[in-house]
């Protein structure tokens, strides 16, 4: 079923869309990621023009985070005021990196940077999240390791401090606000979510409780993906809707899967699984920054 995606300019086949729509919606569920960070380099790999692909993933995980968000909100899996903190920070990022998708897309060199960033950043956490996996595997005690966990010596030396009861946190709203800030940053220039980037900081640096983290990550996620799809619509204007929409078909229903399995499955083993999808991605993006691309040229428009 070929379909022609007006801003790519493009036939792409329908259905793939739709299940990578459906495959990043599990993710989004199972591990409290967008699935951007996924479905930005699978669009790339099929031909979608870098920019179209950062700014319609983000609006697809839009649609992913509202089911996700519902499903973990019936489980008071959702810590809303950190959430709230965070969207806070999410919205000046998203500021910020609409400035910075601008400048490079007009040098002509926002293509190069959105493939660096995705291998700095997923090969980073990727080796991070892989290695903290195994140890708790190797392990031979059942004790629950999140619940040890502290936030970072840097948090707990910001100035205030607010009582966040559903991640069981006192701790400064600077932290949360800083995080925040960055995951919009990212969402603007690479079209993911941040969930990959949010999930661990929520965890190592905030120190949250594991059971309010997912859920938390999805609800911030929801509110700053709507921020940069409504400032990449008046900006970079390449958002395809056409593309959008299959996605959000797969991604939607795939969300409510994975939301279910997350709470079935084992979380170290969780980790390890995304671990190893990150590295994957992170690996393919490298090797295409040496690539020769199709079209050398490309013309931004006026």
């Amino acid at each position: 079923m070929d379909v022609y995606l007006p801003i790519a300019n493009l036939s792409v086949n329908g259905l793939w869309i739709v299940a990578l729509g459906a495959l990043t919606g599990v993710l989004s569920g199972l591990f409290g990621v967008g699935g951007g960070f996924l479905t930005t380099p699978l669009l790339i790999f099929y031909g979608i023009p870098p920019t179209v692909a950062a700014a319609s993933a983000s609006t697809q995980v839009t649609g992913a985070s509202v089911s996700g968000v519902i499903a973990h909100s019936k489980r008071k899996g959702v810590d809303y005021r950190m959430g709230a903190v965070m969207v806070g920070g999410g919205i000046i990022g998203a500021g910020i990196g609409a400035l910075l998708f601008r400048f490079f897309r007009a040098i002509g060199q926002i293509d190069v940077v959105i493939n660096a960033l995705y291998v700095v950043l997923l090969g980073s956490i990727g080796i991070l999240m892989a290695r903290e996996s195994l140890q708790l595997l190797r392990k031979s005690s059942g004790t629950n390791q999140a619940a040890r966990r502290r936030h970072h010596p840097l948090v707990a030396n910001l100035p205030w401090r607010w009582r966040f009861y559903g991640s069981g946190l006192y701790i400064s709203p600077l932290a949360p606000l800083i995080v925040g800030i960055a995951v919009g940053i990212l969402t603007m220039l690479m079209g993911v979510g941040g969930g990959f980037i949010l999930v661990p900081a929520m965890l190592y640096i905030l120190g949250m409780s594991a059971n309010v983290v997912v859920g938390t990550s999805l609800f911030n996620i929801l509110f700053v993906t709507i921020a940069t799809t409504i400032m990449h619509s008046l900006t970079t204007r390449a958002v395809d809707i056409v593309l959008v929409g299959l996605l959000l078909i797969g991604s939607v229903t795939g969300a409510q899967f994975g939301s279910q399995l997350a709470v079935k499955a084992k979380p170290e083993i969780l980790r390890l699984v995304l671990a190893s999808i990150v590295l994957l991605i992170a690996f393919r993006m490298f090797l295409g920054l040496f690539y020769q691309p199709d079209e050398i040229y490309t013309v931004y428009p006026l």
